[in-house]
């Protein structure tokens, strides 16, 4: 994640178009649509629209598209003739499927194209290709589309292959030696939506709705902390999750037993175990939580955690609202979060949960 004093550093270079920011990163704006390089000559968006990037797949997997202005992927001073073309022609078919014939059309030979994507920009013309059309896809279900449209209108033919694309794109071993470790990604579907889950064989490391914004990147990280690559499968904990979670939503559980793998700062692994004692169909709010540990001026400390909190509904980020009695927010989305908590209050009435799916 990059830092808060990072991303104002980031964003002055922006504003001052500062050359030597080349490559260190990216910029994609909220209001467009695109991700730039730090010169772009574009009119400069607000700080509150902007989202930094490390990588330019990080941007494309956030579902931006590259600038027509500054051509992040393109630059004639940093990129051949042969990738520049090759990125302005999906550009022109974002959603299209890349065949040996279509490399042929083109003159391109298929083996160099992914060698000069592999030295630029860590990726093969293929991951490139597959991440934007993903992207794109991700950008539909987070607008309200249907899964299968979105599964569909980027040219996934079957819902089993549009899964694999989304665990394989996040599953390139990392490029360091020595390191073997292994995650793996289920796609889990649930009355609320597909999510996202990450386990080994021993215990659960990420569960997100599909369609939380920023989820790539959470993988991203994940996958960076652990120095893992992360497949496409199952593990005991992900089928414990499965089977637990179709209980959750039936009525049936209240308390998972899934085993869980914290990854955060001390600070932050206090405050999801606080959110653990919250019991179903009650809430806290941000300063009662800080108050009972202790620290009664940290509660903007601890919405920060509890927004990092990478196992939903598992680890009850839901059950925190404002001091006000408001919602307040939650990365899955409001209805969803009015709908769990509805949920709860009614397995502790006994009752059915009587708000509509």
């Amino acid at each position: 994640m990059i830092s808060a004093a990072h991303q104002q550093e980031y964003y002055q270079a922006l504003l001052e178009k500062k050359s030597e920011y080349e490559g260190v990163f990216y910029v994609g704006v909220k209001t467009t649509g695109v991700f730039c390089r730090p010169t772009c000559p574009a009119r400069k968006p607000k700080m509150e629209n902007c989202e930094f990037f490390e990588t330019a797949q990080e941007a494309l997997l956030a579902s931006f598209r590259p600038c027509k202005r500054c051509r992040p992927l393109s630059h004639p001073n940093q990129v051949s003739d042969l990738v520049r073309l090759l990125v302005e022609a999906v550009e022109e078919n974002p959603e299209k499927r890349w065949t040996h014939q279509d490399f042929q059309k083109l003159s391109v030979d298929a083996s160099t194209a992914r060698r000069q994507f592999k030295k630029r920009f860590g990726m093969t013309f293929v991951e490139y290709a597959r991440a934007r059309r993903m992207g794109l896809a991700l950008k539909q279900i987070r607008e309200g589309h249907a899964v299968i449209d979105a599964q569909l209108s980027t040219g996934y033919e079957s819902s089993s292959g549009f899964r694999d694309a989304f665990s394989r794109i996040m599953g390139a071993a990392p490029s360091r030696s020595g390191h073997h470790n292994i995650l793996k990604a289920s796609w889990i579907d649930t009355r609320l939506g597909p999510m996202m889950a990450i386990a080994d064989e021993e215990a659960l490391y990420l569960l997100e709705f599909v369609d939380r914004r920023g989820l790539e990147r959470e993988v991203e990280r994940l996958r960076q902390r652990t120095k893992s690559a992360i497949i496409p499968g199952h593990t005991a904990p992900i089928r414990s999750i499965e089977l637990e979670l179709a209980r959750y939503f039936d009525g049936k559980l209240t308390e998972f037993k899934t085993p869980l793998f914290l990854l955060g700062s001390p600070f932050q692994q206090e405050v999801w175990d606080r959110l653990l004692q919250i019991p179903p169909g009650q809430t806290s709010s941000y300063g009662e939580i800080a108050a009972a540990m202790g620290r009664p001026t940290a509660y903007r400390a601890v919405a920060q955690a509890n927004g990092a909190n990478q196992l939903a509904i598992v680890i009850p980020c839901h059950r925190v609202i404002n001091t006000s009695g408001e919602l307040g927010g939650y990365g899955g989305g409001l209805s969803r979060k009015q709908w769990l908590l509805h949920h709860e209050q009614s397995m502790s009435a006994g009752t059915k949960n009587p708000l509509p799916l």
